[in-house]
């Protein structure tokens, strides 16, 4: 569903999304628990804000080494126009993506993608590139992290 630029916040969203980025996989009762309040609001606080799109999905995070043997890499991404939405909803489609972020400057994404070997990488690459409204692209393979 689309996102609500019009949705206000309170404190008890804020500290319930501040809770799912600690522990996702927290059960309701515990979340219930720490915030205060009953086990249907907090259901109900996760229906509304997955439906004004605050929350997109729930996810795992693994170590930073977990996993070294994939391949990782930083594109950064140019958009006609005014379609950097339309792309955002495109990339965050694809299992490799691990992040998108905006920026400033000649490129107008910076994508962080992983994936599990080199075939599999240019695979990706050929995927994001067919993505309608992607004018420009440029990837750096990360080769170690210091």
């Amino acid at each position: 569903m689309a996102e609500n630029p019009y949705y206000v916040y309170d404190a008890l969203d804020r500290e319930l999304i501040a809770l799912l980025r600690r522990d996702g996989r927290a059960s309701l009762a515990k979340i219930a628990n720490i915030l205060g309040v009953s086990r249907g609001t907090v259901q109900n606080r996760l229906d509304r804000l997955t439906e004004v799109g605050a929350l997109l999905g729930f996810t795992v995070r693994v170590r930073e080494d977990y996993g070294h043997d994939m391949v990782r890499a930083i594109m950064m991404v140019e958009v006609v126009g005014k379609t950097t939405s339309d792309v955002i909803k495109k990339l965050r489609g694809m299992p490799e993506v691990q992040y998108i972020h905006s920026t400033n400057g000649a490129w107008d994404l910076v994508v962080e993608i992983q994936a599990s070997s080199l075939p599999e990488f240019d695979r990706v690459l050929r995927e994001v590139r067919m993505i309608d409204n992607i004018l420009n692209s440029e990837t750096s393979i990360l080769l170690s992290s210091v």
